[in-house]
């Protein structure tokens, strides 16, 4: 298709957000905004530009490559192809309702004489968030090719993460915890930092008071890490559905900004590298997400990658 088809493709994207750019430009230099704030809003606006212009290029792309779909279909593989492409642009409505609500919060901030410095970088980390899913989705198809199975100190891993959200643990008086996490567990340390960083951000999402523990626990199956928060918990009725793409909740339906897509990926991540992953939970007592790493796992990939 070339340059020249990606740019009438995508015209209207890369025309209204040059506009958003410019506009915004002009309202910082009038309102004095400071210039480290100009320049990350620009950086996401065009981050989010490209990505959306390359699913929306490739949306186009695979349409004109798959026929009319037929139910008679010998191998069903147009079926599939068109199941795939579906499942993409589902993920990425929901992905598009998650992240509009840190770009309008962010507008409305700055649209103050004196924006709250601690509030602007906050919106502007979940949008920095809400990316990385993008492209750990993008890339979640090809995940098997990509795995570097091998043995990880848990603990760096840990703190890693909870380093990421500091600002929100200091900013909100929440407390964490960390405990018994001086052990080796055999994965991939770049897709379980990202199974960790949904985990505690929804922990985070949900819990107003008190704070979060993370530690970990040998059982029968295998090593558990658990993230335990003193947040308002989760019904019993929505616990056996967390993990369906999509799904909030009552919850999400109270908060309004939940989208169903971290848990999902996180299972789905999960499920690639060999570990199980479970919640459990009461309404109003908080919530312990548990991932497992398990010995017959461990011990078959032993012998493979280590």
């Amino acid at each position: 298709m070339g340059n020249n088809g990606f740019w009438k493709n995508n015209r209207i994207y890369l025309t209204a957000n040059a506009v958003f750019i410019l506009i915004f430009w002009a309202v910082s230099a009038l309102y004095h905004i400071e210039s480290e704030f100009i320049f990350y809003v620009i950086s996401f606006m065009l981050i989010i530009t490209v990505i959306a212009a390359f699913i929306n290029n490739n949306s186009i792309h695979n349409r004109a490559q798959i026929p009319e779909y037929n139910n008679e279909s010998e191998d069903g593989s147009d079926k599939v192809m068109w199941e795939k492409l579906r499942e993409k642009e589902d993920f990425f409505a929901l992905w598009a309702h998650q992240i509009k609500t840190p770009i309008a919060a962010l507008k409305l901030l700055f649209e103050d004489a004196d924006p709250n410095t601690y509030e602007c970088k906050s919106e502007l980390f979940k949008i920095e968030t809400y990316v990385e899913m993008a492209l750990n989705y993008l890339r979640f198809e090809e995940m098997s090719g990509d795995l570097v199975l091998e043995k990880c100190s848990l603990e760096p891993l840990v703190k890693q993460t909870v380093k990421k959200f500091s600002t929100v643990f200091i900013f909100r008086h929440l407390s964490v915890e960390l405990n018994n996490l001086d052990c080796d567990i055999l994965t991939d340390d770049k897709w379980f930092s990202f199974v960790l960083e949904q985990v505690l951000s929804n922990a985070l999402k949900y819990t107003k008071e008190g704070g979060i523990k993370i530690f970990s626990r040998d059982t029968d199956e295998g090593k558990e890490i658990v993230v335990s928060d003193s947040g308002v918990g989760i019904k019993s009725d929505d616990l056996p559905r967390v993990f369906e793409k999509g799904y909030t909740g009552y919850n999400g339906r109270v908060d309004k900004k939940a989208s169903g897509i971290g848990l999902y990926l996180c299972k789905g991540v999960c499920n690639k590298l060999g570990h199980g992953i479970r919640i459990e939970s009461e309404l109003g007592k908080g919530c312990d997400v548990i991932i497992t790493v398990r010995k017959e796992a461990v011990n078959e990939r032993d012998s493979k990658y280590i």
